[in-house]
């Protein structure tokens, strides 16, 4: 039995690989000659985290963190090409000691190659294990970040080259199975779920192919291949989704369930026409992710007590406001988490459905055949449900049939697109719902926004005035001025960035009896906000002042969710 054998055998052991995986695996090593731990993470499943520990265990190598060694290059230059080849093999030279050279490398069982750098070395070579993020980040900033000749990137690029434009599906189709296309396809995957990127952009330009990952509500534009590979990419993409590849004029959209890193996720994908290409968007959502506690999105103690009564009522609607990429439904999913229990029926309409609710009857909008939210809607309230979620309120038609469900016995989950909770009254009113109707059905309007979250390992304070305290957009509208707030540094456990995770900052506009009587009155939204502030509302703002307060985020992240609030 070989050593990869031995280690499938110890990771079936551990049941870290079923039988089946582990078969699957040795087959393909066998077939396509590639290393058996990178055949692990690229098919998802194992992460990199599980099987590093593993490989330190069996082959008694110690495990390294490649910011404890220095940067400077080290008189490697033992026979042409050595560039090329520690790209190609991802072998990172770290320190001489002697007549031993350290090596750091996630691929302990790839011999022939550690042989061929003690060879062209003549130094015996002492291994050690790093992630291969450290790996790849060390080589770019030893050996430059161009894809070499000899790269499996640069041989695929000289493969397809001229050919990226045909219209042939059967030759499309043959580039999007390429082995080192295939690869590349999971990498970037993988590198996007390590980076917790919430979405991949792919982006065609006309002299460049741009990546891009959406980390906590940020782009960060990220290595990408060369152009040459973006026929290929996409139509790995496509067939993936199980999209029409030869379709290049029109918008399409496709979903797939797939493992990476040990992890099963949903990945939703989205093309659109450029002007040199497809754009494609890949939204990452792993499973189980989205089913937070209420008390874990940031709800102040006083606004998730209020809240946490209203969605126990018997009947009613309650609307979540903010725009899009402000976390509503995962609130709603959290909502829906909270009440779910045997002794209700809830039936959701969506658009697209996220996550698939153990117990609950999801439906997805298909407005091409004419299940719309409100044809949907009408159709609902006929199944005799408790609790209904509505996506979105889009329309008046929609707007109507909801407040109707809540005024006839239901408890109606809605979200609306406006900037604060106030504004959600004015724009039913405005979409022509009768004001009496919406009194009489209204519990409360919830406004959310996302703000990252402070990376707690390299958070600093400062001074509060080294922010122009004088701004008046600067100063808490109670005027409480604190003498220090916290501002973002950057480390290595928020990749540079000072932050890490998102967290919500909430307004929370109950229906009383007061507010009620001027939505009557058709009052517009300064007037139901400042009375709704009279009698103790806190604002979106005050809300993330108090979190600036805490060293949860900066000033500038506040500022930046909440300028249209005024």
């Amino acid at each position: 039995m070989d050593t990869s054998e031995n280690l499938a055998g110890q990771l079936v052991e551990r049941r870290l690989l079923s039988p089946e995986e582990m078969e699957r695996v040795m087959k393909l090593q066998q077939e396509q000659q590639a290393p058996f731990t990178r055949l692990l993470v690229e098919l998802g499943f194992l992460s990199e985290d599980d099987l590093l520990p593993v490989l330190r265990d069996h082959f008694n190598i110690p495990f390294v963190s490649l910011k404890d060694f220095p940067t400077t290059p080290l008189p490697i230059e033992f026979f042409p090409g050595v560039a090329d080849f520690f790209k190609l093999a991802r072998i990172v030279p770290l320190k001489i000691e002697g007549r031993e050279l350290m090596v750091a490398t996630t691929d302990p069982l790839d011999l022939s190659r550690l042989h061929a750098v003690e060879l062209a070395a003549g130094l015996r070579v002492k291994p050690v294990l790093a992630k291969e993020k450290e790996i790849t980040a060390r080589i770019e900033a030893l050996f430059g970040n161009g894809y070499s000749s000899d790269s499996p990137q640069g041989g695929v690029a000289r493969e397809i080259e001229g050919a990226v434009d045909e219209e042939d599906v059967a030759h499309l189709r043959d580039m999007a199975s390429e082995v080192p296309v295939i690869r590349l396809v999971n990498q970037m995957l993988v590198r996007a779920l390590e980076s917790r990127a919430s979405d991949v952009h792919i982006e065609p330009f006309e002299n460049q192919l741009k990546i891009r990952y959406r980390i906590d509500g940020i782009l960060h534009e990220m290595e990408a291949p060369p152009r040459q590979l973006k026929a290929a990419v996409i139509s790995r993409l496509k067939i993936l989704a199980q999209l029409n590849i030869a379709e290049r004029r029109l918008p399409q959209d496709g979903r797939i369930k797939v493992r990476l890193a040990g992890k099963d996720i949903d990945l939703r994908i989205s093309t659109v026409p450029t002007l040199y290409g497809e754009s494609v968007v890949i939204r990452l959502l792993e499973r189980g992710q989205i089913f937070t506690q209420l008390d874990t999105l940031g709800f102040p103690s006083g606004i998730l007590e209020y809240f946490s009564e209203m969605i126990l009522k018997p009947h009613g609607m309650i609307l979540v406001t903010g725009p899009t990429g402000s976390g509503k439904t995962t609130t709603l999913y959290g909502v829906l988490q909270k009440i779910n229990d045997p002794g209700k029926k809830i039936i959701t309409i969506e658009d697209p459905v996220e996550y698939q609710l153990g117990g609950v009857n999801q439906i997805q909008v298909k407005p091409q055949i004419g299940l719309t939210f409100a044809n949907g809607l009408r159709s609902i309230v006929r199944q005799d449900p408790d609790v209904i979620m509505v996506g979105e309120i889009r329309d008046a038609e929609t707007a109507e049939i909801a407040v109707q469900a809540a005024l006839t016995g239901h408890l109606v989950f809605s979200t609306l697109h406006t900037n604060d909770a106030a504004g959600a009254i004015s724009r039913l009113l405005e979409m022509g719902v009768q004001d009496y109707l919406l009194s009489s059905s209204l519990l409360g309007v919830l406004a959310q926004r996302l703000v990252r979250r402070l990376c707690t390992s390299c958070r600093k304070e400062v001074p509060f005035t080294a922010f122009e305290a004088d701004e008046p957009e600067l100063k808490p509208r109670n005027g409480d001025v604190p003498q220090t707030v916290w501002e973002s540094a950057g480390c290595e456990a928020c990749s540079g960035t000072g932050y890490r995770g998102r967290v919500g900052i909430f307004e929370l506009l109950p229906a009383t009896s007061e507010i009620c009587k001027i939505i009557v009155q058709r009052a517009d939204a300064g007037t139901i906000r400042n009375l709704a502030v009279q009698h103790g509302m806190k604002l979106l703002r005050e809300d993330g002042w108090d979190k600036v307060r805490g060293g949860v985020t900066t000033l500038a992240e506040v500022l930046r969710v909440t300028r249209e609030e005024g």
